[in-house]
């Protein structure tokens, strides 16, 4: 069973800073690719970082310069830096690992997110 333990969130004013981690464990996938998204309240999911097979990053438009994707292969986690948060970061955030070879910006497409497997989320919070 797969299981991706999200964790890092908290509440911060505008211009604060957090990390999230994502511990991934429990699958047997050979090949798999891993994301950060985010669900405001009242708002659809949509993606906001991710890793490729090739390692290439994707970085939503709203967020670039400010988060940053990273992955610890060897600790089975993922990290999601955040800086410089605005009121509108605010929301749910989800680890999601979806199975085989993808490659480019699948993140930023839901069609390809059928066979997600999902964290439980951590909550983040901006607010002055």
């Amino acid at each position: 069973q797969v299981l991706l333990e999200e964790s890092g969130g908290g509440s911060v004013r505008p211009g604060g800073s957090l990390r999230l981690s994502c511990k991934v464990s429990g699958h047997d996938y050979r090949n798999y690719v891993i994301g950060w998204f985010h669900q405001g309240p009242e708002k659809e999911r949509v993606g906001v970082a991710c890793l490729d097979t090739d390692g290439s990053l994707t970085t939503r438009t709203t967020v670039q310069g400010r988060f940053t994707i990273s992955e610890d292969t060897a600790a089975g986690t993922v990290y999601l830096q955040m800086e410089n948060l605005r009121t509108d970061d605010t929301g749910m955030y989800y680890c999601g690992l979806l199975p085989n070879r993808h490659w480019g910006s699948w993140c930023l497409n839901p069609s390809l997110w059928r066979e997600c497997h999902w964290g439980q989320g951590t909550q983040v919070t901006v607010s002055s």
